[in-house]
């Protein structure tokens, strides 16, 4: 129900437009004189937050995808020289990608505080059940944009979820055909996701405004779950709830904003910064942390047909809520036995959140089919058996009486027990899991923590090592001469970085006679390969393909552990890269006498079972430093991973140097 609205505007030109086209009336009938209950908590700010966060995803896309270009072979490359030649390219890159994680951070509370206080009862059943809707387009476009960047996890990805419809008997295999646009996931595939990733958000937006056109006519739900009687159990939308949402929007922006500039990759995968493979699988295929309850419902029933109803099911299930639960009293702040059978739903989803991550074996699919059975049970049993035993508190006889009314502390706390609790458990698990491989030691880096910067020094010594050891087998191809030059590189002149270049001999052409030739480098080239294409690099490394180094330091990760992965996002540890290649390269040793290792492989304690075919590239005295820096291997390995680094994020310290800038507005405004 919209408000009653008084507006009678002054000025002619509005007052013109009003009489033929209603629209400022409307607005100031649903937005400023419209009723809301005065007993509304910041919980209720999230619905502000998503549509911030709607807003803020088409914004960017649009402006993505402008720059965006959906091929097979051209789409990863795209991405990166996005982030890196586009102006504040990082900046909406890191929005876009950030914001996905944000848009379902909110959207999962929004449900949980539907949920608890019975937001989905009548007369809001069709309320509730666009907002299913919603969450359902949310989950196909996020999976759509997952692959668009095109890296090992987007492509294997899109390969296990679109394989799912081949479970559908009859009809399944050609919904995958269709769906890939031929017999593999390929360029006609990520050409359907692209189209169907820009339109999707539009329909998002139109129900959307479905949404909360049925707000509006059903009118907003509250704590106590009691309709307002009276103008005392109201108050104007604006400015009383507008400033609580502006207040709440701001907090929120503020974590928004601590992974856009401290920590973009903290939700991410290594993998994805690996160019799409079809011929080497990752080790482990799991897909963005907002899809792992559900991944891990599919993973614990054997029968793949089985698996695929249940993980829809566990979706839809959310649809029939107003029928499940014929309670008379909404709140469960009213609900003893269903507050706390909520609270452990709550924690039986954190759980199965965390099984979807591990590997589908031993324990974890036990764990995972108990705790399947419990999330089918809450909705299921439960709730339409606590509807007709439990015996609910007594109900304020109005919204202003229940202001004075606190209740729900206790269970807070029972709660917040029960997901450290679960928490403890998962780290147990993933630390046992993790010792099975030796952790590269943490370093020391310049560049850690907010006001980290890169070492000059340093990143001229590790380039000097990449131009006379490791360019003989590995390229730098989304480097360019004239990045040496940059504000926040190595700190070259652009005369430095012009004769750097012109030592290289460029491949150019063709010539007026057709023919290709030699060339010297120019500043706007781009590092060349070794090699003259993927053949030869095999050809000449006894069958290994040696990684281009550009993004190196971003795609290689080791597991942290719990508690560590939740220390490391208020320390804005993200250095695992660094640390790993550093020991990488010191962590060559003899052979123990009780490892076998494959023919042409070397030992090194750091590198995943130990195998590696790279043998060792630096040793002591190999390379010699024009400053006087000791020429030990110690110090080559934090040298090349700290260029590495660099290599990987040249745009590093304006991104640290903004979000300083963007904390101290954001902390100032609240």
């Amino acid at each position: 129900m919209s408000g009653p609205s008084d507006f009678q505007p002054t000025n002619p030109v509005i007052k013109w437009i009003e009489r033929r086209l209603p629209i400022f009336g409307l607005v100031h009938s649903s937005f400023v004189a419209y009723p809301t209950p005065r007993n509304l908590n910041y919980w209720w700010t999230f619905g502000a937050i998503l549509s911030l966060m709607l807003g803020v995803q088409i914004l960017t896309g649009i402006i993505l995808a402008m720059h965006y270009t959906p091929n097979a072979d051209l789409a990863f490359r795209s991405v990166e020289l996005l982030v890196r030649d586009v102006n504040y390219g990082w900046l909406l890159r890191n929005m876009h990608a950030a914001g996905a994680s944000m848009f379902f951070f909110a959207v999962y509370i929004h449900m949980f505080r539907g949920l608890y206080y019975g937001s989905y009862k009548e007369p809001r059943e069709v309320l509730w059940i666009l907002g299913v809707i919603i969450y359902l387009l949310m989950m196909a476009t996020g999976f759509m944009g997952y692959v668009l960047p095109w890296g090992q996890m987007s492509f294997w990805g899109a390969t296990v979820i679109t394989n799912l419809f081949s479970a559908i008997p009859y009809v399944g295999d050609s919904i995958v055909t269709l769906l890939w646009g031929g017999y593999s996931v390929g360029n006609p595939t990520l050409n359907r996701f692209f189209s169907l990733h820009y339109l999707l958000p539009f329909l998002i937006a139109g129900v959307v405004v479905l949404h909360v056109w049925a707000l509006h006519v059903a009118g907003q739900n509250n704590p106590a779950g009691v309709e307002a009687k009276t103008e005392k159990d109201t108050v104007a939308f604006t400015p009383y709830a507008t400033i609580k949402d502006m207040f709440g929007v701001s907090c929120f922006l503020i974590f928004y904003a601590w992974f856009i500039f401290y920590m973009p990759n903290y939700l991410g995968d290594a993998d994805n910064y690996v160019p799409a493979n079809p011929g080497v699988t990752p080790a482990h295929i799991v897909p963005e942390w907002y899809y792992l309850p559900f991944y891990a419902i599919l993973r614990s029933i054997p029968n793949k047909l089985a698996g695929v109803i249940a993980m829809f099911s566990a979706i839809v299930v959310l649809a029939f809520l107003p029928w499940l639960d014929s309670a008379k009293t909404r709140s469960s702040k009213y609900r003893p036995l269903a507050k706390q059978f909520f609270w452990i739903f709550v924690v039986v989803c954190v759980l199965l959140g965390y099984l979807g991550a591990q590997p589908p074996e031993g324990i974890y699919v036990i764990a995972g089919r108990i705790l399947t059975v419990c999330y089918f049970a809450y909705f299921l049993i439960l709730l339409p058996l606590l509807s007709r035993i439990e015996t609910p508190r007594p109900l304020p006889n109005s919204i202003a009486d229940d202001v004075l009314a606190k209740y729900g502390k206790k269970v807070a706390s029972i709660a917040v027990a029960f997901v450290v609790a679960g928490g403890l458990i998962a780290g147990s698990a993933q630390n046992a899991r993790a010792d099975e491989e030796v952790t590269p030691p943490s370093q020391s880096w310049s560049f850690s923590g907010p006001f980290g910067k890169y070492d000059r020094g340093s990143l001229q010594r590790g380039l000097k090592i990449y131009k006379e050891v490791c360019s003989n087998c590995h390229g730098l191809s989304y480097i360019a001469f004239r990045n040496l030059a940059d504000v926040g590189g190595p700190g070259y002149s652009v005369a430095q970085a012009a004769a750097f270049a012109s030592d290289y001999k460029i491949k150019d052409g063709p010539n007026d006679a057709g023919d290709m030739f030699d060339r010297p480098g120019r500043p706007a080239d781009y590092f060349p390969s070794p090699f003259p294409n993927e053949q030869a690099a095999r050809a000449a490394n006894g069958g290994g393909l040696p990684p281009d180094l550009s993004l190196i330091a971003k795609a290689r990760s080791y597991e942290r552990g719990f508690p560590k992965f939740i220390f490391d996002f208020f320390t804005q540890f993200q250095e695992q890269g660094p640390n790993y290649v550093s020991a990488i390269l010191q962590g060559y040793e003899k052979k123990p006498a009780d490892v076998a290792l494959p023919e042409g492989t070397y030992y090194n304690k750091y590198f995943p079972g130990h195998a590696i075919k790279m043998p060792q590239p630096l040793t002591n005295g190999q390379v010699t430093f024009d400053d006087g820096s000791p020429a030990t291997l110690p110090q080559y390995a934090h040298d090349i991973a700290t260029f590495l680094m660099w290599a990987a994020e040249p745009q590093m310290e304006a991104r640290k140097h903004l979000g300083l800038q963007v904390f101290v507005f954001l902390i100032l405004s609240d």
